[in-house]
């Protein structure tokens, strides 16, 4: 998951946890295509080359989020750059392609097919007869073995962060010959695909210790076209280097560098020449485009240069208004230190020409979640107000349109467009309607012109609670006075005005009187009043909503911190589009680092944007997103990681249908099943795909924005300096050097 950055889990199936080459946008169910799935609304972009024109050497240096805690993908805290490093050093018997689906990974697996379905569910995988892992040593059984073992969840000394698919297995052994492992399974298993990818040898897996520990920081058996050289936590990187026992097409790269680089401090690192490759920002990715534009002297002024232009003419103006030589100073002093900035700022775009950005979607898609725990998105009618007063396309648009992405908004809440699971469910919940949305308010008892009882002090000095909530719901005491704070504006709650004080206007406080337990009436003379208690007459369908005495008001949680901007510009839309049916939107910037720990994993929100990514495998992955929280032992509510703690009965056991399901098409058919009763609930409703924004040195090929496919690692390199074109690139010189 991700507030539009990071995921609530970093690799959905690894962590129970806690983003040109484009193609048409295609026409779905109902458009003239039989297959709901459709095609990817966007390709990846890594400019393709063919190997012959790639030299041979040379230092890749990607920046990645972090310099991972563990090489165990398997353990709680892996992140993302622990399944980049996986997908680079060990086996995977399935990948993912083009269209986000699962495919057969001939470098390790010649075939793999269930052989019996009764008494007993069997899959004999038929392994490729080259593969070994680095020390010489056979892949075969035993590892298969280790690895159930160590993940079935049997074992409690196992540190393990999921189990799911492994717990199914009841037996791992070996086949006809060496090149043969057999899978039998005590219960159906439909993802059986999902497993043993990625695989670990026997060292890692044989025993608590190595799983737990020993795999943390070093891998010291790996099986892919790179291995681990080292893990820096001093220069904040990870060394991959060719792997000699490699049997596949062999690394066109002599080293791959993992550089833990902030978001932030990306452009930077790419133009002082330190990265080749790097996922950036839409504001980065602006910069890199206009420095690839030529500059004929009629492009306008950027950045610091604009800012040092209009320090140039405010100094002109102090000069001829006779300021006075200190003021004159200081004028001189702003300017130097504008010039420098404009300098570095020169440099930066001249080192960036070297630079493209590559462009795709992320396999994720950004979400609003409605807490449905407690308050007023308790009631499934408000939470489908909420949900049907959104204009999807509107949001997508906002984000991608610029970027030159489809803004298509996401159908479904379990697979994107182009996967085999795809297909636009949210008719189960309705099309936009403002009218719906307040007839649904207005049946959970939200009426436009309702009283609006005072709330106590400690209440308005906490600002934290959402209106409607059960921690507001006390009694209020009226008071028979008026009270006139003299400046015109006393925060009286004024019901059907439209002048922006009543809602919106993220203050972090909501609505409330003035203490003359009155409310004004839009369009009623100075003075005038109804009498105390009286529900006021919306002057407009707009007008706010109030129930018991208490105006609807959301607490909309968003993160702080680099990359938040594109949640900002959503959030504010999302806010005036809930405005428009009574509803108010409290936007609160909470630290980014406590964002899900202290926000959404504890439930502590209303609203909310993050991004769940969607695997080849929904009916096992999305099912603890998606599943009914219950009660724990404890008392406690497990929720696993649904986070808006909205689910049904109904919802679990499509899903056990689904797992258990062999059947390709029937299980696609349970899986559509179970997303339209998940649109039904509204607890998430899905805005837009993410988009994927690479910038990558002009002659690296094979490597950018990827899209649904998995990176193939032994493929990217330097073109070589023949392949480049009459002009050649800006740092090609790295693809000879091995710097």
């Amino acid at each position: 998951m991700s507030h539009d950055g990071i995921g609530p889990r970093a690799v959905l199936r690894s962590v129970a946890f806690l983003t040109a080459g484009m193609l048409t946008v295609p026409a779905l169910a109902g458009c003239g295509s039989e297959d709901p799935a459709g095609e990817p609304l966007a390709g990846a972009d890594v400019a393709a080359a063919d190997r012959s024109d790639i030299a041979d050497g040379g230092t890749l240096r990607w920046a990645v989020d972090t310099v991972p805690d563990t090489l165990n993908t398997f353990q709680a805290d892996a992140d993302t750059t622990t399944a980049r490093i996986a997908e680079a050093v060990l086996p995977s018997m399935y990948r993912t392609d083009g269209r986000g689906r699962a495919v057969r990974n001939a470098d390790y697996l010649a075939s793999a097919d269930v052989v019996d379905t009764e008494p007993k569910q069997v899959v004999v995988y038929r392994l490729a007869q080259q593969a070994v892992w680095s020390d010489g040593r056979e892949i075969g059984a035993a590892d298969f073995a280790a690895q159930w073992r160590a993940l079935s969840g049997k074992d409690t000394a196992y540190w393990t962060a999921r189990n799911a698919g492994y717990d199914r297995i009841e037996k791992v052994e070996r086949g006809r010959n060496d090149l043969e492992v057999k899978v039998t399974f005590s219960r159906p298993y439909a993802d059986w695909k999902s497993l043993f990818s990625p695989l670990y040898p026997k060292e890692v897996m044989g025993a608590p210790d190595s799983f737990n520990d020993g795999a943390r920081k070093k891998l010291k058996v790996t099986a892919g076209p790179f291995t681990v050289d080292k893990v820096d936590t001093k220069e904040d990187e990870v060394v991959l280097t060719r792997n000699p026992r490699w049997w596949g097409r062999a690394a066109r790269l002599q080293k791959i560098v993992l550089r833990a680089v902030p978001h932030d401090k990306r452009v930077s690192a790419l133009s002082d020449g330190t990265l080749d490759l790097a996922e950036i920002d839409p504001e980065a990715a602006r910069r890199i485009t206009v420095a690839a534009l030529p500059q004929d002297g009629n492009t306008p002024l950027m950045g610091p240069e604009a800012d040092r232009s209009a320090a140039d003419a405010l100094h002109s103006w102090a000069v001829a208004n006779g300021s006075d030589e200190d003021a004159a100073d200081e004028e001189i002093s702003a300017r130097e230190k504008l010039r420098k900035k404009a300098e570095k700022y020169a440099r930066q775009q001249k080192a960036l020409g070297g630079f493209e950005v590559r462009k795709s979607l992320e396999p994720a898609y950004t979400q609003l979640a409605l807490n449905g725990a407690e308050g007023p998105l308790s009631d499934e009618r408000v939470r489908r107000a909420v949900a049907r007063a959104l204009d999807r396309e509107d949001l997508a648009g906002a984000v991608l349109k610029p970027l030159g992405l489809p803004a298509e908004p996401v159908g479904s809440h379990l697979a994107l467009s182009g996967q085999a699971a795809y297909s636009d469910s949210s008719g189960a919940l309705g099309k936009p309607d403002a009218k719906e949305a307040r007839a649904l308010l207005s049946d959970a008892g939200w009426v436009p012109g309702g009283p609006v009882k005072e709330e106590k002090d400690s209440k308005k000095d906490e600002g934290e609670e959402a209106a409607g909530s059960e921690a507001d719901k006390e009694d209020t005491k009226d008071s028979g006075g008026s009270e006139d704070s003299g400046d015109g504006d006393d925060g009286t709650y004024v019901v059907g005005e439209d002048d922006g004080r009543n809602h919106g206007t993220g203050d972090g406080k909501a609505p409330h009187d003035s203490g003359t337990g009155q409310l004004k009436q839009g369009g009623a003379p100075a003075g005038a009043y109804a009498p105390k208690g009286t529900a006021a007459p919306a002057r407009a369908d707009t007008a706010p909503v109030a129930k018991d005495g208490k105006a609807l008001v959301l607490r909309f949680v968003l993160p702080s911190g680099p990359g938040s901007k594109t949640l900002e510009t959503v959030a504010g839309r999302i806010a005036e589009m809930l405005e428009k049916i009574g509803i108010r939107a409290d936007i609160s910037k909470v630290d980014n680092d406590s964002y899900f720990k202290d926000h959404i994993a504890s439930g502590d929100f209303d609203l909310a944007l993050y991004s769940w990514p969607a695997t080849a495998f929904p009916a096992t992955d999305a099912r603890p997103v998606y599943s009914k929280p219950v009660p724990a032992a404890d008392g406690s509510l497990n929720v696993e990681q649904n986070w808006t703690r909205v689910g049904t009965d109904q919802v679990d056991q499509l899903f056990d249908q689904a797992i258990a399901t062999l059947d390709d098409s029937e299980r696609r058919d349970l899986i559509r099943k179970a997303d339209s009763r998940i649109w039904a609930a509204a607890g998430s409703i899905p805005l837009y795909q993410r988009p994927q924004l690479v910038a990558a040195r002009k002659n690296l090929a094979n490597a950018g924005a990827f899209g649904f496919a998995t990176p193939v690692y032994e493929d990217m390199g330097f073109l070589k300096k023949s392949a480049q074109g009459p002009e050649g690139s800006p740092g090609a010189e790295n693809s000879d050097s091995g710097s």
